[in-house]
């Protein structure tokens, strides 16, 4: 398939992108600049998101758009960019596809991750843009065929693990291993992404991913 990432440039949408080569499909990288990377056979674009008419325009031709952006970006949330972003998935007939964060996952008490005191105060403001974005989508009543993906609680730079070749699949509630912690590496989580963009399971919801 032809695959159109925005925010190739950043650590998970480089991922996303590396596995999606590997497997054979056509990638539109799309980023405020795309001057700057090290991914062959990716066919960049230079956007800024907020822009509906060119990420309409690198979306024309593909058959899904993955957005893997910061939820607070050039005065934006991503809650406020929705709108425009489902009009566009209608227009050129594509699948949507939203990297989130692990903040608004449920934990045991049934409250959400961001709420716990122990949650970092700096990654507050991310989480609740996300949370807030993913209500949006729910409340859109849109056709679009839509979902959100979460990582566990440790992803990212900091957690990058190594690949397993495995992953667990979960709704709402951030999992846990039998060791009590919440990971995911970023190359299974992105697997998990084709995984999921090859063979589509969840549609118009959110799912998660954890070893």
């Amino acid at each position: 398939m032809k695959i159109t990432i925005i925010g190739v440039t950043g650590f998970t949408g480089t991922h996303i992108a590396r596995e999606a080569i590997a497997r054979g499909h056509d990638v539109v990288g799309a980023a405020r600049s795309a001057s700057d990377h090290d991914l062959e056979g990716v066919e960049f674009v230079a956007l800024d998101v907020a822009d509906a008419d060119a990420v309409a325009s690198a979306t024309a031709t593909s058959d899904a758009l993955v957005l893997t952006i910061q939820p607070v970006i050039n005065g934006f949330t991503l809650r406020e960019l929705v709108p425009a972003l489902l009009d566009v998935a209608e227009r050129s007939s594509v699948r949507l596809g939203i990297v989130s964060g692990a903040g608004s996952l449920l934990v045991a008490d049934g409250t959400r991750l961001v709420d716990q005191e122990a949650f970092p105060e700096a990654w507050r403001p991310g989480a609740e843009a996300h949370a807030d974005a993913f209500e949006a989508l729910r409340e859109s009543g849109t056709e679009v065929d839509w979902f959100v993906m979460s990582p566990s609680q440790f992803f990212g730079r900091a957690a990058p693990g190594e690949r397993r070749g495995t992953y667990r699949v979960g709704g709402d509630e951030l999992l846990i291993d039998a060791e009590g912690r919440s990971s995911i590496g970023v190359e299974d989580f992105a697997a998990a992404l084709l995984d999921e963009l090859e063979n589509p399971k969840h549609h118009r919801t959110r799912f998660t991913v954890g070893y």
